[in-house]
C-alpha cells in the first residue's frame, strides 16, 4: 500500500510538472512583453520614454493571467520618475516581481535618462539602467520527499540596459533592450532559458485631435526575444475632454484585450480586460487577464493630464 501511495504522489508531481511546461510554454510566448497598457507608461520598457514628462511620478500595476488556472502568472510592477530640469534629464527606479507556480522572478533597476535637443521641437532621448535579477524556482513544494524534486533554484545575475527615443510634442519612436543579463538565468520547467533571456522592444506613438474635445493615440510595439516568436502590439485609445479614456489592443498571438482610463487631478487609474481568440491561447476565450494600472503625478508640470 505505501509503494502505491508513493508511485500516486511522484506521478502527481510528475504530471505537475508536465502541466507546468505545457503552460510556461505559452506563458513563454508572451513572455517578452510585459503588460497590455503600455501605452500609458512606458518607462519600465523605455526609459528613455521618462523624459517626456516634465512631472515626477509614481506608478504601479497588477496583472493577473489566467484566472482561474491554478499556479497562472501574476505581476507586480513599480517605477517612480523625478525629472532634473537643470540637465535635462530624468533618473528613477523600476521594481518587477513575476510569480509563475514555483517560480519567482523579482528585478531591481534604476535608470538615468539624458535628453538632447535637435531642433525646434525635436529631442533625442537616450537611457542606461542598471540592476540585479533574482530568480528562485521552488521545486521542493511539489514533493520534498522525492530526491527528484529536492533542490530548489536560487539565481541572482547582474542587468543592464540601455534605451533611445525620439520624440517630439505629438508622437515618438523608440527601442531599447532593458534586459540585457551577462549570463542567462536558468528556469525550473524550460531548460532553454526561453523566460530568463534578452528583450528587445521597438515602439511608436502619436497623438491627435480628432473632433473637439475628442483625441486618438494609436500605438505599436513589437518585443523580441531569441528563441520566442516576434510579438506585434496594436493598440488605440481615444481619450474625451482628456479624462475619459477608451481603447482596445491587438496582439498577433489571437489576444485581444479592452482597455479604459480615467484621468482625474494628479491621478490615472487604468483597467484592461484580456482575452485569447484562437486556439494557441490557453483556454481560448475562457481565461481571462486582468490588469489594473494606478499613477500619480506630482510637482509643477502635473497640472495637465499626460496623454501622450
Amino acid at each position: 500500500m505505501k509503494s502505491r501511495y508513493i508511485i500516486h504522489k511522484n506521478t502527481g508531481a510528475i504530471l505537475f510538472v508536465l502541466f507546468l511546461s505545457l503552460v510556461t510554454k505559452v506563458h513563454a510566448q508572451s513572455q517578452a512583453f510585459s503588460y497590455t497598457q503600455y501605452m500609458d507608461n512606458l518607462t519600465p520598457l523605455n526609459s528613455a520614454y521618462s523624459l517626456l514628462d516634465k512631472a515626477a511620478s509614481v506608478n504601479m500595476m497588477g496583472r493577473k493571467q489566467w484566472v482561474g488556472v491554478d499556479g497562472a502568472p501574476t505581476t507586480f510592477q513599480f517605477n517612480g520618475n523625478i525629472p532634473i530640469e537643470s540637465m535635462s534629464a530624468a533618473a528613477g527606479l523600476i521594481v518587477l516581481n513575476d510569480q509563475f507556480a514555483i517560480e519567482r522572478q523579482t528585478e531591481v533597476n534604476a535608470y538615468f535618462a539624458k535628453s538632447i535637443q535637435l531642433g525646434q521641437k525635436d529631442f533625442l532621448g537616450v537611457s542606461l539602467n542598471a540592476g540585479i535579477r533574482n530568480y528562485r524556482a521552488n521545486y521542493s513544494t511539489l514533493d520534498a520527499a522525492d530526491p527528484t524534486f529536492a533542490n530548489d533554484v536560487r539565481q541572482t545575475k547582474p542587468n543592464l540596459g540601455f534605451a533611445v527615443m525620439y520624440y517630439t510634442d505629438w508622437y515618438y519612436l523608440g527601442i531599447s533592450a532593458p534586459e540585457l543579463t551577462i549570463t542567462s538565468l536558468g528556469t525550473a520547467s524550460v531548460q532553454n532559458n526561453n523566460n530568463f533571456i534578452n528583450h528587445y522592444y521597438f515602439t511608436g506613438a502619436f497623438i491627435r485631435d480628432i473632433a473637439e474635445d475628442i483625441k486618438v493615440k494609436p500605438s505599436i510595439l513589437f518585443s523580441y526575444a531569441r528563441g520566442v516568436p516576434l510579438i506585434t502590439d496594436f493598440s488605440s485609445i481615444f481619450y474625451l475632454k482628456e479624462t475619459l479614456g477608451l481603447g482596445a489592443s491587438y496582439r498577433i498571438n489571437g489576444e485581444v484585450a479592452g482597455i479604459i482610463s480615467f484621468n482625474v487631478s494628479r491621478f490615472h487609474l487604468g483597467y484592461s480586460y484580456q482575452f485569447g481568440t484562437n486556439s494557441d491561447n490557453l483556454g481560448g476565450f475562457n481565461i481571462p487577464t486582468h490588469e489594473v494600472t494606478l499613477s500619480y503625478r506630482f510637482g509643477s508640470g502635473a497640472v495637465k493630464a499626460k496623454l501622450l
